[in-house]
């Protein structure tokens, strides 16, 4: 069996050999044929020289893409899975916070047929306030997507090779995996694992990074946000209808006392808001038809170590340069 392991890496200059030492120590105990297969995502530090130096101590066993610029980390994931040759492929962070020794768990599970091995971190250690949050997001969201998303489960997991072809075949440039992974189904198992600190550097994950992922994961597997739009402006008009009835009753009964300056603003500014809410949610979604339409490349490759590598997906060779 060939097993590959996908590492997307931006800015993991602290971490990353620390990283190549501790995944061979697992896979050489292991009874697999294995290849690492880095992405540098653009990285502003030392990330590619780090991964250049991997790749001249172990050339049958690495191999690496570097990014033009940084194209975030879906574009790295899709160029891993795009790069791996194995039967089986391995999808885990620099940062070591995916602990190697894992692996092993996920090779006895697939041997038994499951085409996803999932591990699921247990939140011990996170803030009180954003386990809280995190809970809330995802029994919220589930109640929207077309598919089941699972709190604290991210991008560690084993793929077989049919779903790893299956996730290759989808051409959408608005990429949110932890759907696509659910979306594409197959038979899929899920274990838990303490929760592991960094071992260095830097999250990458700040508050407007998360919410902006939120917002993907809400938006990317459903249109019903638009069909809310409908049923709260039907509402609106209902209760216009009501509203008006009952001023015009009163206006009969007792007469015009007062000029309605207070309702005429609150209608105005709540409907006004309410209006570019709901322009600001149709253009979100006319945005990522907008994209969709460009079909431009996920992202552009400047250095790899493999000049003969294919990528799966569109047949398009790694040179410096090229558009992939």
């Amino acid at each position: 069996m060939r097993l590959s392991v996908v590492v997307p890496c931006y800015n993991e200059e602290a971490v990353v050999e620390l990283f190549d030492t501790a995944i061979r120590a697992s896979l050489d105990a292991l009874p697999v044929e294995y290849e690492l297969c880095y992405v540098d995502d653009g990285s502003a530090d030392g990330t590619l020289e780090r991964l250049r130096k991997i790749a001249a101590e172990h050339p049958d066993t690495t191999r690496y893409v570097s990014f033009s610029r940084n194209f975030g980390k879906e574009a790295g994931m899709l160029a891993g899975l795009r790069e791996a040759t194995g039967d089986a492929v391995v999808l885990m962070d620099a940062d070591l916070q995916h602990p190697p020794e894992l692996i092993e768990r996920m090779l006895e599970l697939y041997d038994r047929g499951h085409d996803q091995v999932i591990a699921r971190r247990t939140r011990e250690g996170d803030k009180p306030v954003r386990t809280a949050v995190s809970r809330l997001y995802y029994r919220m969201v589930n109640r929207w997507v077309d598919v089941e998303l699972q709190d604290g489960v991210g991008d560690f997991r084993l793929l077989s090779r049919a779903a790893v072809d299956a996730l290759l075949s989808l051409p959408e440039y608005n990429r949110f995996s932890k759907g696509l992974f659910s979306w594409i189904g197959f038979d899929t198992v899920t274990f838990d694992y303490q929760n592991v600190a960094r071992e260095a550097g830097e999250t990458k994950w700040r508050f407007g990074a998360l919410l902006n992922y939120g917002m993907d994961g809400l938006i990317s597997f459903n249109n019903r946000p638009l069909r809310i739009a409908i049923y709260l402006g039907l509402a609106l008009v209902g209760v216009a209808a009501l509203y008006a009835a009952w001023i015009t009753g009163v206006a009969l009964v007792d007469g015009v006392d007062s000029p309605g300056y207070v309702t005429l603003i609150v209608a105005i500014v709540g409907l006004g808001g309410l209006q570019m809410v709901m322009l600001g949610l149709i253009g979100e979604y006319i945005g990522r038809i907008y994209y969709e339409t460009k079909r431009r490349p996920h992202f552009l490759v400047k250095e790899t170590n493999v000049p003969r590598a294919a990528f799966r997906a569109e047949g398009h060779r790694a040179r410096a340069g090229e558009p992939v």
